[in-house]
């Protein structure tokens, strides 16, 4: 397996494993697949990675989406992994989601964000096993198709960066 950054190049086979995402109805709120050009302006320009075989079909993404327009937030991203059906067991979301975590720290980035609804429990593994904390359950968050979800909010600090800045002393 090679993990690779992703290009417009891979969209129509990043658009496919994002399309069976959606089908499993507990992947996003969203309930169609963006446009390319839609895609790439709501993610990060770095931080977009494919793995792919041997053959050089993709077998699942991951990216980085802003989580704030506004700059102090600009350290932080809420990951997407996706896998295809056909791959899934196999190792390609650990092996994403470990190569997310070492690029978004090279572009400086101090603070990984998931939210993930609570039957993904695949996911949520996922993204323990990388770091991740359970912040807490946002109940009733949005709607999908007319239904009421939760979501669980994960993060990862990351231990490099920004780890050397002195925190503020607490106010009582």
């Amino acid at each position: 397996m090679n993990i690779l950054p992703l290009t417009a190049a891979h969209w129509e086979q990043v658009r496919a494993i994002y399309e069976q995402g959606l089908a499993t109805g507990n992947a996003t709120f969203q309930t169609e697949a963006p446009t390319w050009p839609d895609w790439d302006r709501g993610h990060l320009a770095h931080s977009r990675l494919v793995a792919t075989d041997a053959a050089g079909h993709v077998l699942g993404w991951a990216a980085l989406s802003p989580v704030s327009g506004r700059c102090v937030y600009g350290g932080v991203g809420e990951v997407s992994v996706y896998v295809a059906a056909e791959a899934r067991g196999r190792g390609v979301g650990q092996q994403l989601l470990r190569q997310l975590v070492a690029e978004s720290e090279a572009q400086g980035m101090w603070t990984l964000q998931a939210g993930i609804f609570p039957e993904n429990t695949a996911s949520i593994r996922l993204h323990e096993a990388h770091g991740f904390r359970l912040v807490g359950r946002r109940e009733r968050i949005g709607q999908l198709r007319g239904v009421w979800r939760d979501t669980v909010l994960l993060e990862r600090r990351s231990p490099v960066v920004g780890a050397d800045q002195p925190q503020p002393a607490a106010t009582a």
